[in-house]
């Protein structure tokens, strides 16, 4: 197919846009998030060790690999979530029968084993690990290390939460969340992933993803807000955060990613927080399926897909509803009020408008 030399011209223009964009503002994002990171896991490291020294069963996992931290997202250039790995899920047994959505239960496989689990107290009379339990203990021991820790003077615990959360120097959030990792394990809540009639992500990919498994975290669950179910305190939270890393792996899905952020900090970050980094993550997996071709992720083709993903957002804005990528009963919108969603689509609107029209819009955003 010819393609006329005008629009050439106007692609590769827009590629040195977004290349020049890139280097300038995403690097310098990337590059301040990356100090930030060291200062704030510097601080995390020392209350964990003190929580340790205290009860041994729960072991930091944070763990510094060239400056990349094991288990640790960044939510936004100022707010974090450190997921430690418990040890030892041992006599319980996973159940995830679709009644909670976005969340499963921990079951002793059979009653007599209790006194065989490392967690036993924290085992409800029905047999169930309650992710609460355990997590108002971790909070406690967390109180306690902030005391002790040698950076007490720059690190104090929020009080109005059941989540486990330090502010830091006043100016950064961190939550600390104890989770389990459930290797090899698929739940049956994603068991529909992926669609049989779409030909991303390749087979080969897709057995990777299903080992790696997901993570099981102690945290509020927003689907379960709300309702006075006594299986809210013991539900645990799933979350696929390293099979959504290696689905992003090839062609340009990461250098998209951040450019998306890095436009989420800039003009997205507004009241109520409606549209946050994990939602531009999530619309970037489905673009993935919109696009399965490995051509189609190549670098002449960002700014198409930018603004494909845009457009997506602007009708999960509207419709106020953004379903999560491997669970698509759960709302990621949930508890987001309507008027920040309907703010933040008007924002997301114009923002697109300026992509479309004006070919030099990254001189400017």
């Amino acid at each position: 197919m010819l393609v006329p030399p005008d629009m050439l011209a106007a692609q590769s223009k827009m590629v040195y846009q977004l290349n020049k964009y890139y280097t300038e503002k995403v690097q310098a994002r990337k590059l301040q998030t990356s100090k930030t990171i060291q200062e704030v896991c510097r601080v995390v490291q020392d209350v964990l060790k003190e929580v340790e020294v205290q009860e041994p069963r729960f072991i930091s996992s944070l763990t510094d690999y060239n400056g990349r931290f094991d288990g640790l997202e960044v939510i936004s250039p100022v707010e974090f979530e450190v997921v430690i790995y418990l040890n030892q899920m041992g006599v319980l047994n996973f159940v995830d029968d679709g009644t909670l959505p976005g969340c499963a239960v921990l079951k002793l496989s059979d009653g007599r084993k209790r006194s065989m689990s490392l967690w036993v107290e924290f085992i409800t009379a029905s047999g169930y690990l309650s992710a609460r339990k355990m997590r108002s203990r971790f909070q406690t021991l967390v109180a306690q290390a902030c005391d002790k820790c040698s950076y007490r003077d720059s690190v104090k615990m929020i009080a109005d939460t059941t989540e486990v959360k330090l502010r830091i120097r006043e100016r950064y959030i961190v939550q600390i969340t104890p989770a389990f990792k459930c290797a090899g394990l698929w739940p049956r809540s994603a068991a529909h992933w992926p669609l049989p009639q779409i030909p991303w992500p390749h087979p080969n990919h897709v057995v990777e993803v299903k080992t790696e498994g997901f993570d099981l975290l102690s945290k509020e669950c927003i689907a379960l807000q709300g309702k006075q179910s006594a299986m809210e305190g013991d539900a645990w939270v799933l979350s696929f955060l390293e099979a959504e890393n290696r689905l992003l792996q090839g062609g340009c899905r990461k250098r998209c990613l951040s450019i998306l952020k890095t436009l989420r900090d800039r003009h997205l970050d507004l009241p109520g927080n409606p549209v946050a980094g994990y939602h531009m993550k999530t619309l970037l997996l489905y673009e993935c399926e919109k696009h399965p071709r490995e051509s189609e992720w190549d670098e002449a083709c960002i700014a198409d897909r930018i603004n494909g993903i845009f457009l997506q957002l602007i009708s999960c804005l509207q419709c106020k509803r953004c379903p999560h990528y491997f669970l698509p009963n759960l709302d990621l919108f949930k508890g987001k009020s309507p008027s920040a969603l309907e703010n933040a689509s008007k924002q997301v609107w114009r923002l697109t408008r300026e992509m479309l029209t004006n070919s030099r819009c990254f001189e400017k955003l």
